[in-house]
C-alpha cells in the first residue's frame, strides 16, 4: 500500500525547554497553534530540530504523543525519532512512534550505515525496518548529524520499489542533483521536499512536493506563499524566493536558539533553553540581529500585499 503525502510546507519542529531542562508542553502547544496559524501543511516533528539525539526514547515518544494528540485540524504529522546504532532498537523505537497515529514515519539516512559503509548495508537495512513497519507510509531524512548520507537517484529507486515510500527531506542542496532524484522518482508516490532556501524554488518547478527545513521556524506563511501562490504570480514568487534564499543565512547564526528567539517574540509563549547549544551564547548582538529579521519580514509583508 503506498500513499502520497500531502505536499506543501512541513517546518521541522522545534523542542522547547523550561529553565530546568524539561519539555515545556505549554509552549508545544504554542508552536503547534504558531504553525497553524501560518497555513503550514504539516509538521515534520521528533527530527535534529527537536534535539533528538540529547532526548531520551522517553521523551521522544511522549512529546509525540502530546503533538499528535494536539495537532491542529487540517495538518499532517510526519515524524522521525530513531537515533540508535543497531537496526533492531531503530525497529523498536520506529514502532512505537508510529502507533502513536502519525500520517508517515520518516527514517534518518545516516542511521542505517555507517560513513564508510557502502549502500548494501544501507539497503538491506532499510528494507529490514520498512518490513518491519508493515503498511505505513515512510520517508526518509538527509540528516547531517552525525554525518550526512545523501540519497542518490539509483538508491531512490530502489527504495521505491519496496513500497511505502512517499516522503523524502532532501539537504543536498543541489539543484541538478535534486532534478535527478525528482526523474528516478517518476511515476511513483514520493515526494521531495526540498529543506535548502536558496533552491527551492527551482525545485518547486523542477517538480518538488514542498520545503521542509529549519526556516519555516521563522517565517512560515512566507513559504506556504512561495509554494502556494507560485503558479499565478511567476514574477512575485521569485520576489519571494529571493528574500527567503537571502535570509535562510540566519540558520548560520545559532540555530535552533535564534529560532526559539524569533517565535518568542512573534507570540509564542517560550524561553529559548536549548540542550545542543548553550542559549547563554545567544549574544546581544544576535538577538538584534533577529529582531531586525522580524521587522524586514513584517515590511516585505506588506510590498507583497
Amino acid at each position: 500500500m503506498i500513499n502520497s503525502i500531502k505536499g506543501g510546507v512541513y517546518p521541522t519542529m522545534l523542542t522547547p525547554f523550561t529553565a530546568d531542562n524539561k519539555i515545556d508542553y505549554n509552549a508545544v502547544s504554542g508552536i503547534l497553534e504558531y504553525y497553524a496559524k501560518n497555513g503550514v501543511d504539516g509538521i515534520f516533528a521528533i527530527c535534529q530540530s527537536s534535539e533528538i539525539f540529547y532526548l531520551s526514547f522517553e521523551e521522544r515518544l511522549a512529546l509525540l504523543k502530546y503533538i499528535k494528540e494536539n495537532l491542529p485540524e487540517g495538518v499532517s504529522l510526519v515524524a522521525s525519532g530513531h537515533v540508535a546504532d543497531d537496526i533492531d532498537t531503530q525497529i523498536k523505537e520506529a514502532k512505537a512512534f508510529c502507533e502513536t497515529g502519525i500520517d508517515a514515519y520518516v527514517f534518518i539516512s545516516n542511521r542505517f550505515a555507517a560513513q564508510d559503509e557502502g549502500d548494501d548495508i544501507f539497503l538491506a537495512n532499510y528494507e529490514k525496518a520498512v518490513k518491519a513497519l508493515g503498511d505505513i507510509p515512510v520517508g526518509m531524512y538527509e540528516c547531517p548529524y552525525p554525518y550526512k548520507r545523501v540519497i542518490m537517484p539509483d538508491i531512490i529507486k530502489k527504495c521505491c520499489d519496496y513500497g511505502n515510500f512517499a516522503f523524502i527531506k532532501d539537504t543536498c542542496c543541489d539543484i541538478n542533483l535534486i532534478r535527478e532524484k525528482l526523474r528516478a522518482a517518476e511515476g511513483t508516490s514520493l515526494g521531495i521536499f526540498n529543506a535548502n532556501g536558496a533552491t527551492l524554488y527551482e525545485s518547486l518547478k523542477a517538480g518538488c512536493a514542498g520545503y521542509s527545513g529549519v526556516m519555516a521556524n521563522f517565517h512560515p506563511d512566507l513559504y506556504v506563499r512561495l509554494c502556494h501562490t507560485r503558479q499565478n504570480d511567476p514574477g512575485k514568487a521569485q520576489v519571494i524566493a529571493d528574500f527567503l534564499s537571502f535570509a535562510s543565512t540566519i540558520e548560520l547564526q545559532q540555530y535552533p536558539v535564534n529560532a526559539k528567539y524569533h517565535m518568542k517574540l512573534s507570540g509564542v509563549d517560550m524561553e529559548i533553553y536549548s540542550r545542543t547549544r548553550d542559549c547563554r551564547t545567544f549574544t546581544p548582538a544576535n538577538k538584534k540581529e533577529i529582531e531586525a529579521m522580524i521587522r524586514t519580514e513584517e515590511y516585505f509583508r506588506k510590498t507583497l500585499d
